[in-house]
């Protein structure tokens, strides 16, 4: 299989792992088609429920990931083996001349002859199956030599810090669908010393709901504004989720050791009262440390802690203005490791 069909397995493999939050967003999907048919209380239930799952995948993005491609493993693979001619019908049509010995019936029938021309005219067919059969071989072989010659190249162009590789392969990998589909962007570059950066586009205000929603006493829905501090709280854990789900997806698509990771979104300049886009958080997320990590149990927004980052957050003011992570200085370690 050439790189990109291990591409399009790593995709269904990832499809197959939902975490529980992404399950459960399907589940109230598939529930909203009976929505109109339901009595008051039990809407108000649904979206609360809606409500809450949309907080729970937002703040567990990172807890997903694909599996990552080992591109040691694909460089130091051997070519296919070419196919030796098989005489394998041949064989067993000569034979079963060979062993050919006529009964009572052929004999009295005078059926000899004709049974072994009969047994000839299955050797000649017996030798174009053959023929037909090393050639799909061949052709088969062919085609796997091929995929097996693309894929040896793209590792050893990804070992050696190829930055047209890295992109190439990001593009057919599409790892950063989920957080496409929540309704951030992102773009990807490849710095002078091999160093890559992912820049997110996190759409904060599209994404964090500016609304709670819960169950009165009474059973019926209660809508209020979400309180600043809680708003900036989920917010925070949103992009740092998405942060980390980035890294660990560069890191399981490339063979990298470090990557700087960018979340930039409308912030309030003060000096021209307009919104303009500013980087809030910056990472260079190192493979061994996010390795380290269990993804399941930490707290996106404290884990960043353990990565060189820049971030300005107050609970009651959010993000502000940060610098991105200068890649120079920093170790490009991204051969192998």
């Amino acid at each position: 299989m050439g790189w990109k069909g291990t591409v399009r397995s790593i995709g269904a493999a990832v499809r197959a792992a939902e975490r529980d939050a992404k399950r459960r967003q399907r589940d109230l999907e598939r529930r909203q088609q009976q929505y109109e048919k339901m009595q008051e209380l039990e809407q108000a239930a649904y979206e609360v429920e809606v409500y809450e799952n949309h907080i729970d995948v937002i703040q567990s993005t990172h807890k997903e990931g694909s599996p990552p491609i080992d591109w040691h493993k694909v460089a130091s693979s051997k070519q296919p083996v070419k196919p030796k001619i098989s005489n394998d019908n041949e064989s067993e049509a000569r034979q079963s001349l060979e062993s050919y010995k006529p009964g009572l019936i052929d004999r009295l029938f005078k059926r000899e002859e004709k049974k072994r021309e009969f047994l000839i005219q299955k050797i000649d067919e017996a030798i174009r199956k053959d023929e037909v059969n090393y050639k799909s071989r061949i052709s088969r072989w062919e085609k796997d030599t091929e995929e097996w010659t693309e894929s040896v190249g793209m590792a050893n162009a990804l070992l050696d810090g190829k930055a047209e590789a890295k992109i190439e392969v990001i593009d057919n990998l599409q790892p950063f669908a989920e957080i496409s589909n929540l309704g951030s962007s992102l773009s990807v570059a490849v710095y002078g010393n091999g160093i890559l950066e992912a820049t997110i586009n996190v759409h904060g205000a599209k994404i964090v709901p500016s609304e709670t929603k819960s169950l009165l006493q009474s059973g019926k829905l209660s809508v209020k504004k979400m309180p600043k501090g809680k708003f900036n709280e989920i917010y925070q854990d949103y992009v740092c989720s998405c942060v980390l789900r980035v890294g660990n997806e560069l890191f399981s698509a490339i063979p990298d050791n470090l990557v700087i990771v960018t979340a930039i979104d409308k912030l309030l300049n003060s000096k021209t009262g307009h919104l303009e886009e500013a980087p809030i958080l910056s990472v260079a997320m190192s493979r061994s440390t996010i390795e380290n990590l269990n993804l399941e149990t930490i707290d996106p927004s404290d884990s960043m802690d353990n990565f060189k980052h820049n971030m300005s957050f107050k609970k009651t003011k959010g993000f502000e203005r940060v610098a991105s992570i200068d890649p120079e200085g920093l170790d490009d370690t991204s051969s192998s490791s």
